[in-house]
């Protein structure tokens, strides 16, 4: 078993840990003194992308991880228990948009199913394999990453009421946040809720975003390092609480 299980240090999975917001999440949960381990399906190009976190002498251990295939997941899981021995905060950072166009009439449904595969069954499968580790910490704390694309508030007939209609990514979000609700409702004792970092300039958009990824992941790392006495079952951003 790894030292950081005997000095105590805090243990975190972050999934999406290769780039963007994902690995500003990871940075930044280093620099507060947990162990981060970031997730991404190319093993390979994830240790590149956080070799100067580990230069800096961080605790940065990358696993590979495929948040659409269960047996990946249990592999990743299998790893972590063997060398950490538990975990205190995972992360659930997939998301891929599914291209354009999304309307819903234009609509392929392999691709329809692609999106949530990855954005909302891969995270139940990520949660539900690393169940019997968190369960063994005394303080855990989930966080599922969002978008305020994804409230029923604002897209019926608040800030997003204009926005082109989409059957992809958006519902997506919007089913994260339902499962988000559910899962906190079983789990109790772990703190389970959904963050929005805000429209940060990434990949994923374009880099048209009006945040940088740094800025969107301290809203998420705020929310993953949250004490006992924390919420759950909730919808967050920067400004704090989020419309459903």
């Amino acid at each position: 078993m790894s030292e950081n299980k005997r000095h105590g240090r805090r243990i975190a999975l972050v999934t999406g840990g290769n780039k963007g917001i994902g690995r500003e999440i990871v940075a930044q949960l280093a620099r507060l003194g947990a162990t981060v381990l970031p997730g991404a399906r190319d093993k390979a190009r994830l240790e590149d992308g956080v070799a100067a976190l580990r230069a800096d002498g961080l605790g940065v251990h990358p696993v590979g991880l495929d948040v659409t295939d269960p047996a990946s997941a249990a592999e990743a899981a299998e790893w972590i228990g063997r060398e950490f021995g538990w975990r205190d905060v995972l992360v659930n950072n997939p998301a891929i948009t599914g291209g354009r166009p999304a309307e819903p009439s234009a609509m392929d449904l392999d691709r329809l199913r692609l999106v949530f595969e990855t954005n909302v069954l891969g995270v139940l499968t990520v949660t539900n394999a690393m169940l019997p580790l968190l369960r063994r910490s005394a303080s855990v704390v989930i966080v599922n990453v969002s978008s305020s694309v994804g409230s029923l508030q604002r897209a019926a007939g608040g800030e997003w009421a204009a926005m082109p209609a989409s059957a992809t990514y958006v519902p997506s979000k919007t089913a994260l946040n339902s499962l988000t609700v559910q899962c906190a409702k079983e789990l109790t004792g772990i703190r389970v809720n959904a963050v929005n970092p805000g429209w940060c300039a990434t990949d994923l958009n374009g880099f048209q975003g009006q945040l940088s990824a740094a800025e969107g992941a301290e809203t998420v790392v705020q929310y993953a390092t949250i004490g006992p006495d924390g919420p759950t079952g909730g919808f967050f951003g920067a400004d704090g609480v989020e419309p459903w």
